[in-house]
């Protein structure tokens, strides 16, 4: 599968773009590349789908924040129906129609493709928001999650029609199914047309005569389902993914919402987090700091031997490279920092205190003004 374009590259924008500057950007994009305009041209359908799909996602202050700051990748292979590879028409019409004023084949002169299926407006579903906790494991190597949830689906013994068993909804006589009434009037301006929903069907295109008794005539029914989430590696807490048609499905027809899935990070026992970074405090012993040793410390794939040099100060950081977090965008991985403490025991026994005395004596174990210089200066750089 080809690599997805740049979406600024896409409108044909700088990333500075303003909303008004995306809006004007992704309408001269969807004239040019209209299915009316471009018949049986399958290249400018695509086209016309990927401007779509970039304004679907610029257009979101926070898909767009996410976009800058993690590519693609960032959205989680779902930030919006653009981004999941499930982009259809009636996908389009039903989110930017209005970016057009109404119908959407009406501008620019050329017509025929309406906001949806003829010429009635889509209905969309509400978007459901769930909260997943993932550990830091996961979070490393991605992760599948099957999560339960209630929400609306089409009702299972009409099939979202709303009609009762043998019957079928009959089309409206006043809409001609349409779902919308338009009202033409005089003015001193010369003819005003006006568009509103059909008063007699409440904008459905249909009338039903003997209701689901399941659904009571709304198509749609509380039930619960099990969703899977493909969480991709590098997430963090506070990012939002987004699934496409996963949400509250529409009454009576239409599109279902999206699943809102927003990352919360579990608390591990000893490493923390830092961007794609992990940190882990180790403390050592005065004899171990003194003379050297080899320790094993916690990573994310298990546990790693580290060897400590003899004479190694407390406030050193060890980096192990490319032992932390993999990138969501997929540019690399962060580290493992060790930060080195030194234990001073607060109490000894007599004998201890006897050898402590002696080492007293002794010139090497008093720090030179050198070291006492390099210790503050690593102090004052850790809190500026």
């Amino acid at each position: 599968m080809a690599a997805k374009r740049d979406y600024y590259e896409v409108l044909g924008v700088a990333k500075t773009a303003s909303a008004d500057e995306l809006k004007k950007a992704y309408r001269k994009k969807a004239i040019e590349f209209h299915p009316d305009k471009n018949p049986g041209d399958k290249d400018a359908e695509e086209k016309f789908k990927e401007a779509a799909e970039a304004y679907e996602v610029l257009s979101d202050p926070q898909k767009r924040e996410r976009y800058d700051r993690f590519g693609h990748s960032g959205l989680g292979g779902a930030g919006g129906f653009g981004a999941s590879g499930g982009m259809n028409m009636e996908d389009i019409f039903s989110h930017f129609g209005d970016i057009f004023g109404g119908h959407f084949g009406g501008f620019g002169g050329f017509g025929g493709f309406s906001s949806s299926r003829g010429g009635q407006r889509m209905r969309r579903g509400s978007d459901l928001r769930v909260k997943v906790k993932l550990t830091l494991e996961e979070i490393a190597n991605g992760v599948e999650k099957k999560i339960k949830v209630k929400k609306y689906v089409n009702c299972p013994q009409c099939q979202g029609t709303g009609a009762a068993a043998n019957t079928s909804p009959t089309t409206c006589s006043t809409c001609q199914g349409s779902g919308q009434v338009t009202q033409v009037r005089q003015t001193i301006l010369g003819q005003m047309q006006t568009t509103s929903e059909c008063p007699t069907c409440k904008g459905f295109g249909s009338i039903i005569k003997e209701k689901c008794k399941h659904c009571q005539g709304e198509g749609i029914s509380h039930e619960e389902e099990i969703i899977s989430i493909n969480i991709p590696a590098g997430v963090m807490s506070g990012m939002q993914l987004s699934v496409s048609g996963k949400g509250n499905a529409a009454r009576r027809g239409g599109i279902n919402g999206d699943l809102l899935v927003l990352i919360e990070e579990e608390e591990h026992p000893e490493l923390i987090r830092d961007e794609n970074d992990l940190i882990y405090n180790l403390l050592l012993t005065v004899p171990e700091a003194s003379l050297g040793t080899s320790v094993e410390i916690p990573t994310i794939e298990g546990r790693a031997k580290v060897t400590i040099a003899a004479g190694t100060q407390p406030g050193k950081v060890l980096r192990l490279r490319g032992k932390g977090l993999p990138s969501v965008n997929q540019y690399g991985k962060g580290d493992l920092l060790v930060n080195i403490g030194v234990y001073i025991p607060e109490k000894l026994t007599k004998e201890e205190k006897k050898n402590m005395e002696k080492l007293l004596e002794s010139p090497n174990v008093k720090p030179s003004p050198t070291a006492s210089k390099n210790f503050f200066s690593h102090i004052r750089n850790m809190f500026e």
